[in-house]
């Protein structure tokens, strides 16, 4: 098992506001909208650097979409910044009519998404927000692992022509990956190479995904670890070509059980390759109010999790 280390832990929003602010000094055309929510969203250094090119919506999440679209018809890039909640269930008309149709070239920022959330409660914490925007026709749906990932994501968002859907977090979480990486949309990334199972990760399940994988090698068990960071397009090359050798798969996702990244992945295995599946994810369920380790745990969302999993989906091969 490889070993993966790490000097420092950051939230994944803090990455979104590094981006912001490069992309923003790389192209004079990206701003930023925000509803009231600019110390969450970490737009603080771009507003403070650009200050002609924000804009501050207000508790008005319907109307930040629909002024971004048109933002795009004069040829500006608009990021658009509040929860994921607020970013997608209310606001999911204004996305599919005035965005995903007419392919308007938005960047949904969408920070505070799933369980780690914490203490705000099931009403905030969605847990849907992937399968709804991965639906929509034309766009991207993106989930980084850690700070570095999600600044590098924010800065290839803004130069892809087109919808995209960029979801990150609050809490801290290990920073492992380069701060110098190469991000490529859709492009899956290789964390280690096994035999014996495959186990795709996305977001914060990604950290949690390594540290199964050292476990699992201390029970002889040979895990092949993949970060899936694009959810849509999906590296379908990727999955086919690690489950050819593996013969098993979990999936793990912060994220219901229905709608997110292992239902993206059972569809092309069951169109290309049929093969016994492990889904760790929340089971179909809304969440609850606790810190976001505790959550993690007890909606089995961490590394002992993916090792039963492992353990379980081996036995049915």
């Amino acid at each position: 098992m490889k070993k993966y280390t790490y000097t420092e832990s950051k939230d994944t929003r803090s990455g979104f506001g590094a981006g912001l602010l490069e992309a923003g000094k790389q192209d004079e055309n990206v701003v930023a909208l925000c509803a009231d929510l600019i110390g969450s969203l970490k737009m603080n250094d771009f507003i403070k650097e650009f200050p002609e090119r924000f804009f501050q919506i207000g508790i008005a999440e319907a109307n930040m979409m629909g002024i971004a679209a048109g933002l795009t018809i004069g040829g500006k890039i608009p990021f658009t910044g509040t929860f994921a909640n607020f970013s997608t269930g209310r606001v999911y008309d204004q996305i599919r009519q005035s965005i995903a149709y007419s392919g308007k070239n938005v960047k949904i920022a969408a920070s505070h998404a799933g369980l780690t959330l914490g203490e705000d409660g099931a009403t905030h914490q969605i847990l849907e927000d992937i399968g709804l925007m991965k639906m929509l026709p034309g766009m991207t749906v993106i989930n980084p692992c850690d700070f570095n990932q999600t600044k590098a994501a924010t800065i290839a968002a803004a130069k892809f022509d087109g919808p995209v859907y960029l979801r990150f977090g609050r809490p801290v979480v290990p920073n492992f990956t380069a701060a110098d990486q190469e991000f490529v949309i859709g492009k899956a990334v290789l964390l280690n190479e096994g035999t014996d199972v495959t186990i795709i990760a996305t977001g914060h399940l990604v950290w949690e995904a390594i540290q199964a994988g050292e476990k699992l090698a201390e029970l002889g068990i040979n895990a092949e670890i993949i970060n899936i960071h694009t959810i849509k397009p999906l590296d379908e090359e990727a999955i086919l070509a690690s489950v050819a050798k593996t013969k098993c798969v979990v999936t793990a996702e912060e994220h219901n059980r229905l709608g997110g990244l292992g239902d993206s992945v059972a569809q092309v295995l069951a169109k290309h390759l049929p093969t016994p599946q492990e889904y760790v994810a929340v089971n179909d369920s809304f969440g609850e109010s606790g810190t976001p380790a505790q959550l993690m745990e007890k909606y089995g969302l961490n590394a002992e999790s993916i090792v039963s999993a492992v353990q379980k989906v081996i036995k049915r091969k």
